[in-house]
């Protein structure tokens, strides 16, 4: 497979989860997701769409790249892959915790969880390759904002 593909397929990949778990949320989005309390410096829902597929996007790219470097630096890229991949399903499950189980201290929890795989992904590519890593500092500044906004919304609903 050409290095192309692999970000590609990476990309894809990670569009495909971001596209699974917009089906949870977009079922709470017009019913649920109205009536709890937010606070102010909650973005307009029209926001979020458009943010997610660029750092999807970002993602893929990323992961891509290290995949990329398998050949050379295969024992870290295969724990980098691992720790990529672990974050990407906890990104997936935190729609499902937040959206369709409603429990706010879970998601909480589970965001912060979210937050530190992504801070240890990162750290991990920058070791294979720093522009790869620099990819995720987008998606790292954003889960950090959706930890904060997420920590809210469980303090102003419980």
């Amino acid at each position: 497979m050409t290095k192309y593909l692999r970000i590609i397929n990476m990309v894809m990949v990670c569009l495909a989860v971001g596209y699974l778990s917009s089906k949870v949320t977009q079922a709470s989005i017009e019913t649920w997701y109205p009536m709890i309390l937010k606070p102010s410096f909650n973005p307009p829902n029209w926001v979020f769409a458009p943010v997610w597929t660029l750092l999807f996007v970002l993602m893929g790219i990323s992961s891509g790249l290290i995949w990329n470097q398998m050949a050379t630096k295969l024992p870290l890229v295969k724990k980098g892959m691992l720790f990529f991949v672990i974050q990407l399903a906890l990104n997936a499950l935190w729609s499902y915790i937040f959206f369709g189980l409603h429990n706010f201290l879970l998601a909480f929890v589970e965001i912060i969880l979210l937050w530190l795989m992504i801070y240890e992904t990162y750290h991990i590519f920058k070791q294979i390759d720093k522009k790869a890593a620099y990819l995720l500092v987008p998606y790292l500044v954003w889960v950090g904002f959706a930890t904060l906004l997420t920590g809210s919304i469980f303090w102003l609903n419980r």
